[in-house]
């Protein structure tokens, strides 16, 4: 019987973060896992994120971040502190249900992958609750010159609904190096350079308002990429 943890990242979510416990508190209880944990990384929240977490106690673990360090740094925290077989990192706002779990799980044990990444691109017939026109457009965008510079093949990096096996976690995240929002991108290069097999499963996703990423994080991501072609072929994930 296999193990899981779940990794939320958190940067003032009191308003949404209680729904979705108790979302991933329900599905969890039909579940059959050896050990289960959730883990909640507060990023330097100046709301009450923290407290709602610590209200949940012990069945929810709290982690924090030495202040504000940025998601990347926050994925990497969790998934570095997780016990678990598997872990999963979801976005606090559950875009993705976490039902959608279940196709991740089956998918790497069909494939013996170790990633496997919710998409939003491969079937978008799947996307109930669009982003504005523009986030869709800038997103294809990024895409495209995500895979000219990096060379993988997948369609939606930017999903934040990622599954790893332990050990492959361990490997990755213990190598990346950014802390922003481009960490998608960078933890999967790490696993092509590392050998690892990484698969892209289409998920359900409904755009949930109140997005963190500003327009500075969008062009700086864009220039994050040229830094992770350069660390990539000069054998730094190595």
């Amino acid at each position: 019987m296999r193990s899981l943890s779940i990794v939320i990242p958190a940067y003032n979510e009191e308003a949404r973060l209680p729904a979705t416990l108790q979302r991933i508190l329900a599905y969890l209880a039909g579940q059959n896992f050896a050990f289960i944990e959730v883990i909640v990384v507060d990023d330097g929240s100046r709301d009450g994120t923290a407290a709602i977490v610590e209200r949940h106690a012990p069945k929810i673990r709290l982690l924090k971040n030495p202040g504000n360090r940025g998601k990347g740094y926050t994925v990497r925290h969790g998934m570095l502190e997780a016990k678990g077989e598997w872990i999963l990192y979801t976005d606090a706002d559950l875009s993705a249900p976490i039902g959608e779990l279940d196709k991740l799980l089956a998918a790497a044990d069909q494939e013996n992958a170790d990633v496997a990444i919710g998409s939003r691109a491969l079937d978008r017939s799947l996307v109930g609750v669009h982003q504005s026109a523009f986030r869709e457009l800038s997103g294809r965008a990024f895409n495209l010159f995500m895979r000219m510079v990096t060379g993988l093949p997948f369609r939606d990096t930017q999903c934040g609904f990622k599954l790893f096996r332990a050990p492959a976690a361990r490997e990755i995240f213990s190598r990346q190096k950014l802390d922003g929002f481009s960490f998608d991108v960078e933890d999967l290069v790490i696993a092509k350079s590392l050998g690892c097999k990484a698969i892209e499963v289409p998920v359900v996703w409904n755009n949930v308002a109140g997005t963190k990423v500003s327009m500075f994080s969008g062009v700086q991501s864009f220039l994050d990429l040229i830094g992770i072609r350069w660390r990539a072929i000069s054998g730094k994930y190595r």
